[in-house]
C-alpha cells in the first residue's frame, strides 16, 4: 500500500494533511504516538473506514475505492479495538463471518469456508473453544476470536488497532507471538497500533511515529525510537538500553 498527498478533517476541520508513506510487503508496521495524534484514523482511511479528504491510498497500483466492497475485504482485515456481538454466540459463529467476503446471497457453506474456519481456529489455537459461547470466553482469548473472525477472510494484509489493550502481560505477549507467527510463517503483511514503544521495538519491522496528525518518522524501530525522537514526540526523556537476551529496550526517566 501506498499514500501520497493524504488529507483528512473533522468537521471541516484539518487533522491530516499531506502525508506520505507506504505499507511494505510481509512486513509487520507498527503506528505509535501519543493519545490524539491520528494512529487509530491512519489506520481507518487505509481500511475504507473513513474517507480521506484529499490525495490517494493505493494498494497493489489500484486506487482503494476502486474495489468492490467484498474485493477490498478479500484484501484487507480489520480487528478493531473494540467489537460488540450478541453475547450467545459461540466462537465458531462469529468466526463464519468471516467468510461472507466470499459468499452470494444464500449460498451454503462449502469446503473452502469450512477449511478457512478450521485454519482460523487453528492458528488462535481455538479449538477447543469453537463451541463457546464469546461471552464466555477471557479477554485474550476474545481477542483471539477477533483475529480468528478477521484470519477466515484470508485476506494479504491484517490491520489491528491497539490489540493489546486491556490485557494482562500474559495475553499481551501471546498475543503478540501470534501476530508474529502469522507474518513469519503465514506471510500475512501486519499493520497495527501500539501504545509500548517497547513492544513496537520488539515485534516491528517498521515503525511510523505520528503527532499532532503528521507523520515525524518512518524507518526501522531502531532508527525511529531514539531518545531524541521521543523527546520531541512525548516530550519525555527516556534511556535506550540493550542486551542479548531482549534487545533494544527504553526506559522512561523524567519529563
Amino acid at each position: 500500500m501506498e499514500f501520497k498527498e493524504l488529507s483528512f478533517s473533522y468537521d471541516d476541520k484539518a487533522f491530516m494533511e499531506s502525508l506520505e508513506g507506504k505499507i511494505e510487503h510481509n512486513k509487520i508496521t507498527t503506528i505509535i504516538g501519543p493519545n490524539g495524534c491520528g494512529k487509530s484514523t491512519l489506520l481507518s482511511l487505509l481500511a475504507r473506514g473513513q474517507k480521506h479528504s484529499a490525495g490517494s491510498i493505493t494498494l497493489d497500483g489500484k486506487d482503494i475505492y476502486s474495489y468492490k466492497h467484498k474485493d477490498f475485504a478479500r484484501k484487507i482485515a480489520m480487528v478493531n479495538q473494540t467489537n460488540h456481538i450478541s453475547e450467545d454466540m459461540t466462537v465458531e459463529e462469529l468466526i463464519q463471518f468471516g467468510r461472507i467476503p466470499y459468499k452470494k446471497i444464500w449460498k451454503q457453506e462449502n469446503d473452502d469456508d469450512k477449511d478457512a474456519i478450521e485454519w482460523a481456529l487453528k492458528c488462535t489455537n481455538l479449538q477447543n473453544y469453537k463451541d463457546t459461547p464469546v461471552s464466555a470466553l477471557s479477554g485474550g482469548q476474545r481477542q483471539r476470536v477477533w483475529i480468528a473472525l478477521a484470519l477466515a477472510q484470508k485476506t494479504e494484509i491484517l490491520f489491528l488497532d491497539e490489540p493489546t489493550t486491556y490485557l494482562d502481560i500474559y495475553h499481551q505477549l501471546e498475543l503478540l507471538s501470534l501476530i508474529r507467527e502469522l507474518n513469519q510463517v503465514h506471510g500475512i503483511t501486519i499493520v497495527m497500533v501500539l501504545h509500548d514503544m517497547n513492544q513496537a521495538l520488539r515485534y516491528s519491522d517498521m515503525v511510523i511515529v505520528m503527532k499532532s496528525g503528521a507523520i515525524k518518522a518512518y524507518g526501522p524501530p531502531k532508527q525511529v525510537i531514539t531518545q531524541e525522537k521521543i523527546k520531541e514526540i512525548y516530550d519525555v526523556h527516556i534511556a535506550v538500553n540493550e542486551d542479548d537476551k531482549t534487545g533494544l529496550y527504553i526506559v522512561p526517566l523524567s519529563i
